[in-house]
């Protein structure tokens, strides 16, 4: 196995061959992530997740807020792109998810921003919701790579994927970082907008996790290839979490990287007054309880640097 990853398809063309096959997906109807609207995102028409034939990219940084294995001691080089297909009542970016908001780029201008962090010394290319512009992230990065890209790729998603993006993603991402939200439709309808999000995350996840495997580390502790798995504790809903703790232990295995974060804010649209029920912060409780059943289920790399901050806790 090369690594980076991509570095292979990028010498043999089928790199490039990808980024090709992935605009079609753009064509009406956009088949990029499962929402299939009926639009032509190739014509630059835009729907729900308001990007049409470029991407936008909010921000791009060294990042030191990441997980130790990403951020290192110089930061993960992240990319925020703009937009979104979901509509989660709690989004913790509403300002450039729910709203677009940034510089529309072209592949040549993607590679650069990608080349830009590379010279910064960042430790990898961190693709922060990435599910609505595969596509274009496939095309800017076949260009990164003929310039002398040689960072891993870090692909920090929803986990709200299409499977024809995921399967041109196959074979060109290092580490997989899903965030699996909620369990049941009936939260997802109410939450995140989207009944079928936990089917579509239970197949994406576990396709992700056939793809590169779990997470590994180099010798100096900085992620190298496989999926590291999030899972914001929410408040309320320790009956989402136990349900998603038990199938990553089962479906995944007791290797997979989680972390479990406590950093749930009542962001966006929860102070309206139509989400009381989750219009504070977890509970220390709440989330020492998330903790303990996922080492319960013999879930044994578990990320619980938060578990020490009571400033991201409630009482």
């Amino acid at each position: 196995m090369t690594w980076p990853a991509y570095l292979e398809p990028h010498r043999t063309g089928e790199l490039a061959a990808r980024a090709r096959r992935a605009a079609e997906l753009l064509a009406e109807p956009c088949r990029v992530c499962p929402r299939a609207c009926r639009v032509d995102r190739l014509a630059d028409r835009r729907a729900l997740c308001g990007i049409g034939r470029r991407a936008v990219v909010a921000s791009a940084f060294a990042h030191l807020g990441e997980e130790d294995c990403l951020r290192g001691w110089r930061g993960s080089g992240t990319v925020f792109f703009s937009g979104c297909n979901l509509r989660c009542v709690f989004c913790q970016n509403a300002d450039i998810s729910r709203y677009v908001r940034g510089r529309e780029v072209s592949p040549e201008e993607l590679a650069e921003v990608m080349l830009a962090l590379q010279a910064a010394e960042c430790h990898n290319i961190n693709l922060v919701t990435p599910e609505h512009v595969v596509p274009q992230v496939l095309e800017g990065l076949d260009l990164a790579a003929g310039n002398g890209l040689r960072l891993p790729i870090v692909y920090n998603t929803s986990a709200f994927e299409g499977d024809e993006s995921l399967a041109l993603m196959d074979g060109v991402v290092d580490v997989y970082m899903p965030d699996f939200k909620l369990w049941t439709a009936t939260a997802a309808r109410r939450y995140l907008g989207r009944p079928d999000y936990p089917e579509v995350a239970r197949r994406a996840i576990a396709e992700m996790h056939r793809q590169v495997g779990d997470l590994v580390l180099d010798e100096q502790g900085l992620a190298r290839r496989g999926v590291l798995l999030r899972h914001l504790v929410m408040p309320g809903m320790a009956e989402e979490t136990a349900s998603i703790l038990r199938w990553i232990a089962e479906e995944l295995g007791p290797d997979t990287y989680v972390n479990l974060m406590a950093q749930y804010r009542p962001n966006h649209l929860v102070g309206s007054g139509r989400y009381e029920e989750i219009n504070r912060r977890p509970s220390r409780a709440e989330y020492e309880g998330a903790l303990e059943l996922a080492a319960a289920l013999g879930l044994r790399r578990l990320d619980a640097r938060n578990r020490s901050d009571a400033s991201l806790l409630g009482g």
